[in-house]
C-alpha cells in the first residue's frame, strides 16, 4: 500500500517526498518519523476547499493532538486552518511557533487555572468550555481582567460510534462535555447565558475517533439541530456556531475504505441543511477539527530489523529497534498497521511473522503481517504513523525519543531532533543526602 508521494524507486527502494527512505534511515538513524509534507498540504487544501464550497461560513481547524510541532504549526497557518490544543504545552507550542491566538481553540475536560489564565491572556479565539465547575472559573478569570470570553460549549449528543471503546467521546458515559439527555446542555447554556463575562458563541461535540463511515456524524448532525432548535426557544439567544469535531479515519490496512474527504463533506452538509432547515433556522457557521484524517497517513516510521526468532509451528518474530514507547497504539487501543521492507519494496511478501519492539514487555507493534522475507540488517517502513506516534511516544525503559524529519521535493529537514542519552537525565535531581 502505497500514500501520498511514496513510491518505489529505481533501486528497487520505498521513496517518501522523492527520499529515499534507506538513505533516509542511513543519515537520521532509525526509528525515525518521517512526515510527507506534500501529503499534509493537500488534506489540508481538501478540506478548506470541500467544506467551504459546501457552506462559505465554514472553518477548518486542525486537532493538535495528533501531532504537534512548532514546523507543523507553521504549516498549518500557511495552509489557512485554525489550530484546536488541548494543554498549555500544545498552547505553548503554538505561540512559540507564532501561530495567531484567535485561530486557537482550547480544549481540555480539566483546565487549570493557569491554563485558563493562559488562554484570557493569550487572546485564543474559543475557549471549548467542559464543565459548569469551568464555566464558572473562566467567568471569574474574565471578570479580573476586565474582558470577555468567547467560548463554545461542549456537549455530548449520546452517540455510539462504531469504533474502539476507548476513543468514542459522544456517548451519555464519558467525561468529556454536558449531556444533552441528561439536561445539563441546556443548564450550562442558560447558566453561560447569565455570566457577565463570557460569551456563549456556540456549541461543540465530538463523537469519536478513527470513524469509517459518516454514520455517527449524521446522527449528530440530526441531534445538534434539535438541540439548537430547543435552546433557542428556551432563552431566545441564537446559536451562531457549531462545531462537530474530528474524527474521520484513515486507511491503517488495505480493507479500510473511509470516506473522501469531498464525500464526507457533501454528506454532512446535506443532512444539516436539511435539518436547520426543519427547524427553519438558518445554518450556524460550521467548524470541523480534523487531526488524523490530516496527517495520519503522511507519516511512515522506519525501523533496523534485528533478531528473528522463529519457533517452530508457532510464530516468527523479528525485532526492530523500537516499539512501545514509540508507538502505544497497539498496547492502548489494538491498533493495526500495514508495513514493508523498505529495502526491498518491490518484493511479494512472502513470510508472515509478528513484529516485536524491544522493550522489556510483551510489545508487539504488528502482528500476523506477510513480508517480503525480513532479514537482520533491513529497514522496515511501517504506514499511517503520523498521527498519535510522535504525540504519545515516551521514554519507556529510558529509551530516548526518535527524530521527526519532513520529506517534500526530495529534500529532508530535522523539525525534532532526536532525544540524547543526556537528555534523559537533563531534568534528574539527586538530593544531597543520597550522594554521600
Amino acid at each position: 500500500m502505497l500514500l501520498g508521494t511514496q513510491r518505489i524507486n529505481a533501486a528497487g527502494h520505498l521513496e517518501i517526498g522523492g527520499c529515499d527512505a534507506v538513505e533516509l534511515a542511513r543519515k537520521f538513524g532509525t526509528p525515525l518519523y518521517a512526515m510527507d509534507e506534500a501529503s499534509i498540504r493537500e488534506r489540508c487544501r481538501a478540506y478548506r476547499r470541500a467544506f467551504e464550497r459546501n457552506h462559505a461560513n465554514s472553518e477548518v481547524l486542525f486537532a493538535g493532538k495528533a501531532f504537534l510541532t512548532t514546523a507543523m504549526c507553521r504549516l498549518i497557518d500557511q495552509e489557512g486552518l485554525g489550530l484546536d490544543v488541548a494543554s498549555a504545552g500544545e498552547l505553548h507550542t503554538a505561540l512559540t511557533a507564532g501561530f495567531p491566538p484567535d485561530r486557537v481553540c482550547m480544549h481540555g475536560n480539566f483546565k487549570s487555572l493557569r491554563e485558563l489564565e493562559m488562554a484570557l491572556d493569550n487572546g485564543v479565539g474559543r475557549t471549548i468550555v467542559d464543565s459548569i465547575a469551568e464555566l464558572n472559573a473562566l467567568n471569574s478569570l474574565a471578570a479580573e481582567r476586565g474582558g470577555t470570553a468567547n467560548i463554545l460549549l461542549r456537549v455530548t449528543p449520546a452517540v455510539d460510534p462504531h469504533t474502539h471503546k476507548y476513543i468514542q467521546t459522544g456517548k451519555i458515559d464519558t467525561k468529556f462535555g454536558l449531556g444533552i439527555d441528561t439536561g445539563q446542555a441546556l443548564q450550562g447554556v442558560k447558566i453561560a447565558l447569565e455570566c457577565a463575562n463570557v460569551r456563549l458563541r456556540g456549541l461543540h461535540c465530538h463523537v469519536g475517533s478513527q470513524l469509517l463511515d459518516t454514520e455517527a456524524f449524521e446522527l449528530a448532525a440530526n441531534m445538534m439541530p434539535q438541540f439548537i432548535r430547543q435552546a433557542t426557544a428556551s432563552t431566545g439567544c441564537p446559536i451562531d456556531e457549531l462545531n462537530l469535531g474530528g474524527g474521520l479515519g484513515i486507511r491503517y490496512l488495505e480493507r479500510h475504505d473511509p470516506p473522501s474527504i469531498d464525500a464526507f463533506a457533501e454528506t454532512l452538509f446535506a443532512r444539516l441543511t436539511e435539518n436547520f432547515g426543519e427547524i427553519k433556522q438558518p445554518l450556524p457557521k460550521i467548524m470541523i477539527e480534523p487531526g488524523r484524517s490530516i496527517v495520519g497517513e503522511a507519516g511512515t516510521t522506519l525501523y533496523t530489523v534485528g533478531p528473528i526468532k522463529r519457533i517452530p509451528n508457532v510464530r516468527t518474530y523479528i525485532s526492530v529497534d523500537g516499539g512501545l514507547s514509540d508507538n502505544p497504539r497497539p498496547a492502548l487501543y489494538e491498533a493495526e498497521y500495514s508495513a514493508m521492507i523498505a529495502n526491498r519494496a518491490e518484493q511479494i511478501p512472502d513470510v508472515t511473522v509478528t513484529v516485536a519492539g524491544k522493550h522489556c514487555e510483551t510489545d508487539n507493534l504488528i502482528m500476523d503481517i506477510a513480508l517480503a522475507s525480513p532479514q537482520t540488517g533491513d529497514i522496515l517502513a511501517v504506514q499511517c504513523t503520523g498521527a498519535y506516534n510522535y504525540a504519545m511516544a515516551s521514554n519507556y525503559n529510558r529509551f530516548t525519543k526518535p527524530a521527526v524529519i519532513l520529506v517534500h521535493d526530495g529534500d529532508a529537514e530535522v523539525i525534532v531532533r532526536r532525544e540524547t542519552l543526556d537528555d534523559l537525565t537533563a531534568h534528574d535531581v539527586i538530593p544531597d543526602r543520597l550522594r554521600d
